[in-house]
């Protein structure tokens, strides 16, 4: 306790409420957690679009694929890439790299007929 003199009267100050931020407790650990999470992707968000393209086409979006497809973009950042095909044999996904945010959903079929333009990086699942 943190007692303060005055005059001849010693008194107690009332304890101060403890301000803790997020990331460490100091303004250097609120910086550090922001910097991480600029080059560290906590997950991949789906758009929209994605969303619907993914219920239409039957494809489920399970815990594991989030797991992999976060994964893909992280490697993706890694190399600098911007927008990517994440694939494997049965569905792909375009996901721009910068915002983690997937943009369309294509099952196996739909791979055969298309041509993937505005990519600059593959990634297989």
């Amino acid at each position: 306790m943190i007692q303060r003199v005055s005059g001849l009267q010693a008194r107690t100050a009332a304890p101060q409420p403890q301000v803790q931020q997020r990331g460490g407790g100091s303004a250097f650990g609120a910086m550090l957690q922001q910097e991480l999470k600029k080059t560290q992707p906590a997950g991949v968000a789906f758009s929209k679009h994605a969303i619907s393209r993914a219920q239409e086409r039957g494809i489920q979006v399970t815990p594991d694929l989030m797991d992999q497809l976060a994964g893909s973009v992280s490697r993706a950042q890694a190399k600098g890439a911007k927008n990517i095909l994440a694939m494997d044999t049965e569905k792909a996904f375009i996901i721009n790299v910068p915002t983690a945010k997937v943009i369309t959903a294509i099952t196996q079929e739909e791979m055969k007929e298309n041509i993937f333009t505005n990519i600059d990086g593959a990634v297989f699942l």
